[in-house]
């Protein structure tokens, strides 16, 4: 059956034909199918209103026949099985059982047909979204008679979204024209068009017995697959900057502890892990049935859980340690050791997973091959909300004045009254308190297990060398920098051999450059 041409007679400046509404609902109550489809045409012809919901009623399986005299009606069983609704009246019909009522039964070709007919009425809808999802439903199933009643609607679409779709449901459709003109000038119309069903139907016309149009459409997949590959690149970038944000937050901790205080912190992944399991508490024992209240209470209770036990760690371990870097070293890896068994004995050795919040899921849709998840953008929007913040206590607080001097000289620090020791166990509470932080923000990208911070202490340490030793800003230009290169690197040489090729440059660039990217400046600094 030819579909019917989406313009003919249904706005809002045209009558109902009430008489073909009536023909089309005699010939659904017929047995045969032909004449059902015939049916569905004639309502759609009719123009009546109630065209849309008596189609969506046949795909839902809600349109029935009263057996006594063949009034149809609307029924849905799970909503009032003891009332139906007639179709043209809309007056409440009693139902005293379903027996009484017969289905108006569909098949596969009917189906097909109502859904292209309900896309062509939704091409008239008020609203953009309702047009734009209708546009997109006819892809590839337009009709040569649809095409010109599709550009007319195309040239008065004042959405250009919506009318750059129906452009494009035009040049596939034009692409089928026995016209060699018409279909070359439809390939160059699609030049750069990323919709999915344009590239397959392309490369079949790269075989065409049409030299011309074979080269025309082998030029324009040239174009697209260009333009697919640039957005590929775009992609890996936020990929890139979304690893870059987790390495921030993982090292930005250790940074301030490891440049002020000179302390190889192993157990630092230990206190990114405390992070995540404090979330995972929240939100499991405190407040199970508010996933987003609970992640937006966990990031200060993280902080403060994690700080508290780094500032238990320095004055009952770093303290009595300082000068000593590998006493240091294996002090905090038994401390790690000793927090993953806890972990292990409290938790279960099992990995844990948090339910991420429903206005962090899904993703915005750029285009047809470009779109970004939510919890990646929120990710990276946290790191640089949590760098900004620990930038402005350490450049507007006199904790962070302090922090800087003990850094730059320390014993000029305390020469000038500054108490190096309370300095030391603010640093790392502070640096401990962020890799909490940092363990929230992990959590709504991976699983929450006990071995979830060995997975980023290496990578915090790179970061916090390729960096520059106590320098934030070098925290994040390396972190970023570092995330892009591995994800730039993994297409072509893998996951594990794209770190081990980070790492060797790391390893070289540190021959070259020891203090990293932003040396640490002072007259102590070359202690």
């Amino acid at each position: 059956m030819l579909l019917l041409s989406l313009t003919m007679s249904f706005s809002a400046a045209t009558h109902a034909d009430d008489s073909t509404l009536q023909a089309g609902i005699q010939n659904l109550l017929a047995k045969g199918f032909s004449q059902k489809i015939e049916g569905v045409n004639q309502i759609v012809e009719s123009g009546d209103p109630r065209a849309e919901q008596i189609l969506q009623a046949l795909l839902d399986k809600q349109l029935f026949s009263v057996k006594a005299d063949n009034t149809l009606v609307f029924y849905d069983k799970k909503t009032d099985e003891a009332q139906a609704k007639q179709v043209l009246t809309g007056e409440p019909v009693a139902v005293a059982s379903a027996k009484d009522l017969s289905r108006i039964r569909t098949n596969n070709r009917m189906r097909g047909q109502i859904k292209q007919l309900l896309a062509s009425i939704q091409l008239m809808n008020p609203d953009d979204a309702m047009r734009l999802a209708a546009v997109k439903a006819m892809v590839g199933n337009v009709s040569p008679d649809q095409v010109d009643s599709i550009r007319t609607l195309a040239e008065k679409e004042a959405n250009p979204d919506i009318k750059k779709e129906m452009q494009t449901l035009v040049q596939l459709a034009e692409l089928k024209s026995d016209d060699a003109d018409v279909v070359k000038a439809a390939i160059a119309g699609l030049a750069g068009n990323l919709n999915q069903q344009v590239r397959p139907t392309l490369q079949a016309l790269t075989e065409s017995d049409d030299a011309s149009i074979a080269a025309a459409a082998t030029q324009t997949l040239v174009e697209i697959d260009n333009k697919v590959t640039w957005y590929g690149h775009l992609e890996t970038l936020f990929f890139g900057l979304s690893l870059g944000s987790v390495l921030v937050l993982a090292a930005i901790g250790l940074a301030i502890t490891f440049g002020v205080m000179g302390v190889i912190n192993m157990a630092h992944g230990e206190l990114i892990m405390l992070g995540a399991y404090t979330t995972y508490t929240i939100q499991t024992y405190v407040l199970p049935n508010f996933p987003g209240v609970s992640l937006i209470v966990s990031i200060p209770a993280a902080f403060v859980v994690s700080g508290l036990v780094g500032v238990l760690i320095e004055k009952t371990v770093i303290r009595h340690l300082y000068g000593r870097p590998l006493e240091t070293l294996l002090a905090t890896f038994g401390i790690s050791l000793i927090l993953q068994q806890a972990v292990r004995t409290i938790f279960s050795p099992l990995n844990r997973s948090v339910e991420t919040p429903e206005w962090m899921s899904g993703s915005i849709q750029i285009n047809e091959v470009l779109s970004l998840t939510l919890n990646r953008l929120y990710v990276i929007a946290f790191c640089l909300v949590v760098f900004a913040l620990l930038f402005m206590v350490l450049k507007k607080t006199s904790l962070g004045l302090q922090v800087r001097a003990v850094s730059q000289n320390r014993g000029m620090a305390r020469a000038m009254g500054v108490k190096a020791s309370r300095v030391d166990a603010m640093t790392f509470g502070l640096g401990a308190g962020i890799a909490g932080v940092a363990g929230v923000a992990l959590s709504q990208l991976t699983n929450v297990g006990p071995n979830l911070g060995q997975s980023y202490i290496i990578d915090s340490f790179m970061v916090v060398v390729f960096g520059g030793v106590g320098n934030l800003w070098g925290t994040l230009i390396a972190g970023f920098s570092l995330g892009i290169a591995n994800k730039f690197l993994e297409p072509w040489a893998g996951a594990v051999l794209a770190k081990i090729l980070v790492l060797v440059f790391i390893i070289l660039f540190i021959q070259k450059h020891p203090r990293g990217l932003f040396p640490q400046k002072g007259r102590a600094a070359d202690n």
